[in-house]
């Protein structure tokens, strides 16, 4: 993680694009270990990867965490949740949230812009200025997106359901359709069994659900990362 460590100093702190990419061949064959190294995964997003209403070992990131850790895939993952974040806040502390250390991002932000109706054109913008963050960083990033409900409008559901595809293909991200496919398409009354009372978080058992549904994701993130 030291000579990682390097790596993301010097990308951040100096030379170009060019040099950055002599320097990490250098060190790729100094130390055969590095590339073995764990990859530090930075999960930011609101209460849905903070853990909101959940025993902490039982929120997405622990439960993520363990599932990458059952199939012996490498990756220290950090819990970048705050709950009731929106892209705006997200866009707001970007900057010092992607610390030197990290490699990687899980980014699932949105879903309180939906809960405020909030203009699709700010949450996109907000989303396009932490992409453009990270990708200034060398940071990769899994891009997790939201659907908007129908009750909006179309024009609305429309302008905001695209926004994640569209930056993912800009900003060359992994993407993820939606933070929910993991729970399937049943009925509403039948989904109800995977979320706790307030019918927005997911109970542990929609979590395990979500996480299987995004590991393989995250695992292709951490290939990406390394």
């Amino acid at each position: 993680m030291q000579l990682r460590l390097i790596k993301k100093n010097f990308l951040t702190y100096g030379a170009g694009r060019a040099v950055s990419k002599v320097l990490a061949g250098f060190l790729w064959l100094a130390s055969p270990a590095w590339a073995d190294a764990p990859v530090t995964i930075l999960a930011m997003g609101d209460s849905l990867t903070q853990g909101y209403g959940l025993p902490e070992a039982e929120g997405f990131v622990p439960q993520m965490q363990k599932w990458l850790t059952e199939r012996a895939v490498e990756a220290r993952l950090i819990n970048g949740g705050v709950s009731g974040d929106t892209t705006a806040g997200g866009a707001a502390r970007i900057e010092w949230s992607l610390t030197p250390d990290i490699d990687a991002m899980i980014l699932t932000l949105g879903g309180n812009d939906l809960l405020r109706g909030l203009d699709p054109a700010m949450s996109r913008a907000n989303i396009e200025t932490i992409l453009q963050v990270a990708k200034a960083q060398d940071v990769e990033v899994l891009l997790v997106g939201f659907e908007a409900p129908g009750n909006y409008g179309p024009e609305y559901k429309s302008a905001f359901d695209a926004i994640y595809p569209e930056l993912s293909v800009t900003y060359e991200t992994l993407y993820a359709e939606s933070f929910f496919a993991g729970l399937g398409e049943d009925e509403p009354a039948m989904l109800q069994r995977y979320f706790q009372a307030d019918a927005i978080h997911p109970n542990a058992d929609g979590v395990a659900r979500i996480v299987e549904s995004l590991g393989p994701q995250v695992i292709a993130l951490i290939a990406r990362a390394k």
